[in-house]
C-alpha cells in the first residue's frame, strides 16, 4: 500500500498545531512579554501624571494622546518590539530543531520539507499577534483619551493593529529565510534591525529602499510631535513611499524571503554535531 504524502498546506496546519503550544510557553515569550509591557507599563504612568494633573507638553503646547500614542507606537512597537520579536523567533524556526537535534525526525516525517518552515512560521505568527496586539490596545485604552477620545483615534487603532501584523509577516519571513541559510542568523538579524536599518534610513538616495523599516514608515497613521526623535528622521527622510508602493515591497519581500526559504531548506543538507 502506497502512503499519500500530504500537500504543502495540510502539512503546513499540522506542523502549526504542533508548534504554536511549544511556542506558545516557551522562554521566549517571557521574553516577548517583557518587550511588549514595557511600553504598557510607561503608558500607564503617563495616565497617572496626567490624571494627577502633570502636563505632557509637545512645543509649548499641552500633547493630545493620539501624539503620545503615535510616538510611542512608532518607537516602542514598529520600530523596536516588532523586528527584535522577529529577529528571536524567526531565527530559530529551524535553528533551533538543528540544535535540539529534532530536525531529522521532522524531516523523516511524509510532509514537504517546505511544510515545516511554514508551518512553524505560523506559529510564530499566531504567538506573537495573541501577545503584541492586546498590548498596543492596552496602550491606546490607556494614551488615546489624554486631551482627545477613544472614538475619534479608533481608526488609527486599526490602521496601526493591521501595520504591526504585516510588520511581523514581513520580518519574520525575512529572519527565517536567515534562519535556514546563514549560520549564524540571530546575529545577522540583529545587525540588520540596530544597524543596517538605522543607516540605510539616514542615507541619501536608493540605499533606503533596500530596508523593510523604509517602507513601514509609509504606513503609519499617525501625525509624530513636532520635537520628538521620529519627526527629526522624518525630516531626513523626506521621500517617505507611498502606501500603494508600501504595500507593494512588503509583500513583495514576505513572499519572495518565504519562497526562498522553502526551497533552500528543501535543498539543504542538516549535519547534527555530536
Amino acid at each position: 500500500m502506497v502512503t499519500r504524502t500530504p500537500g504543502l498546506g495540510y502539512a503546513s496546519l499540522r506542523v502549526f498545531d504542533l508548534s504554536l503550544a511549544e511556542m506558545l510557553w516557551s522562554r521566549r515569550t517571557i521574553f516577548m512579554g517583557l518587550v511588549v509591557g514595557l511600553p504598557v507599563l510607561l503608558a500607564l504612568v503617563v495616565r497617572v501624571l496626567v490624571d494627577l494633573g502633570a502636563p505632557i507638553r509637545v512645543q509649548g503646547g499641552t500633547a493630545a494622546g493620539d501624539q503620545i500614542f503615535g510616538l510611542m507606537m512608532w518607537v516602542f512597537f514598529v520600530r523596536f518590539a516588532v523586528p527584535v520579536l522577529a529577529v528571536f523567533y524567526g531565527t530559530s524556526l529551524i535553528a533551533d530543531e538543528v540544535e535540539d537535534k529534532t530536525i531529522t525526525y521532522l524531516f523523516s516525517r511524509p510532509i514537504p520539507r517546505g511544510a515545516v518552515l511554514l508551518g512553524k512560521y505560523l506559529a510564530y505568527l499566531a504567538c506573537t499577534v495573541f501577545v503584541v496586539l492586546p498590548a498596543i490596545v492596552l496602550v491606546w485604552l490607556l494614551v488615546a483619551p489624554i486631551n482627545g477620545s477613544l472614538a475619534a483615534t479608533f481608526p488609527s487603532l486599526l490602521t496601526d493593529l493591521a501595520l504591526v501584523l504585516l510588520g511581523l509577516s514581513v520580518y519574520g519571513a525575512l529572519f527565517a529565510l536567515f534562519g535556514t541559510v546563514l549560520k549564524r542568523p540571530l546575529l545577522a538579524g540583529l545587525i540588520y534591525v540596530f544597524g543596517w536599518e538605522t543607516f540605510a534610513l539616514l542615507m541619501p538616495g536608493a540605499l533606503k529602499k533596500v530596508s523593510i523599516a523604509y517602507y513601514m514608515q509609509g504606513l503609519v497613521p499617525h501625525a509624530m510631535p513636532g520635537n520628538s526623535a521620529v519627526s527629526l528622521i522624518q525630516s531626513i527622510v523626506r521621500d517617505i513611499p507611498t502606501l500603494t508602493e508600501s504595500l507593494f515591497y512588503l509583500g513583495l519581500i514576505l513572499f519572495i524571503c518565504l519562497w526562498l526559504a522553502t526551497r533552500a531548506i528543501g535543498r539543504k543538507e542538516y549535519v547534527l554535531e555530536q
